[in-house]
């Protein structure tokens, strides 16, 4: 049996912020460099970069490459900051209510690897928005 532990997201970013507000229930998981070769991907993360297991990164489906996320577990009141620097979770686990793929190291630091699914909350403080005139 899966184990479920609670965290809640909050979304922090330095620049072309603009203010917006959801408290939403979803859920979060982790991915890893070993993961990603298992499911036949290079394990090259959607920005470009090579996937680090000991980066506090994330993937996600809803926030421009560089916004930076405040991850809060509800269950411990542990906190980890991550920046989106890939796209994920896999489309069919998105569709199922899962928002975010943190990667390993940015998990452990709220919660046990064992707790391989995070049921969230969402508080969207600021959407960091894209640069006029740039592509």
């Amino acid at each position: 049996s899966c184990i479920v532990g609670a965290v809640a997201i909050v979304l922090f970013s330095s620049c072309n912020v603009t203010p917006a507000r959801a408290d939403i229930q979803e859920t979060a998981s982790y991915y890893s460099v070993k993961s990603c070769l298992r499911e036949g991907t290079s394990g090259i993360m959607a920005n470009g970069e090579k996937l680090d297991d000991n980066e506090d990164t994330c993937a996600s489906w809803d926030y421009a490459f560089g916004t930076m996320l405040r991850v809060t577990n509800i269950k411990n009141n542990k906190v980890v900051y991550v920046i989106v620097k890939d796209r994920g979770p896999a489309k069919r686990l998105y569709r199922k209510g899962r928002v975010i793929d943190l990667s390993v190291n940015a998990f452990k630091q709220i919660a046990s690897l064992k707790y391989s699914n995070l049921v969230i909350v969402s508080w969207i403080l600021f959407i960091q928005q894209k640069a006029a005139g740039r592509r």
